[in-house]
């Protein structure tokens, strides 16, 4: 069977259950972001070392599919979401317990996971922003809909703590 099917060709793509929307509609753009950043995770966690780490970063991946899937039209609750935005905040308390306080604005790069990890923050940013243009265009937010944006915020607060503790050697992720 054929990747393609000529069905986009004429600029749109199908939402789950079959309704087509251009693909420059906002929700396309929103989950077409996700999709971007969860390519650039595929990068960061091919990179990784700590077992603890990867599988910390797939189960994102598999969480931001959801989210994508949820955003095309999947009739399906987001019930992981509180629970990881708590997992995230734990995480980050436990990082940043292990760095030095931080005094100033830093500049992306150092090694070269910090500047993936960068990569993946300010990708998970741009997501959240298409998230918030795509929500001022609906007339009722959902639970879902902010438990994404919550989701999203945290994500990439994590990763920003990450690209830090990867310039002290990854220290601070044990």
């Amino acid at each position: 069977m054929a990747i393609y099917t000529k069905t986009g060709d004429g600029g749109t793509t199908a939402l789950f259950g079959g309704q087509r929307l251009s693909k420059g509609d906002l929700r396309i753009e929103t989950y077409g972001k996700l999709d971007e950043l969860t390519s650039f995770l595929g990068l960061v966690i091919s990179k990784i070392k700590k077992k603890e780490e990867k599988i910390l970063l797939l189960t994102i991946q598999k969480e931001l599919y959801e989210i994508m899937a949820v955003l095309a039209g999947k009739p399906s609750g987001l019930d992981f979401l509180k629970k990881s935005v708590a997992s995230m905040e734990k995480r980050i308390d436990k990082i940043e317990f292990r760095l030095p306080k931080l005094t100033r604005f830093i500049l992306p790069g150092g090694t070269e996971l910090s500047a993936l990890f960068h990569v993946v923050r300010v990708t998970c940013r741009d997501a959240e922003r298409s998230l918030v243009r795509f929500y001022d265009t609906q007339k009722n937010l959902t639970p879902n809909l902010l438990g994404i944006l919550s989701y999203l915020n945290r994500l990439s607060d994590l990763f920003f703590d990450m690209a830090r503790a990867h310039n002290k050697k990854g220290d601070a992720l044990t």
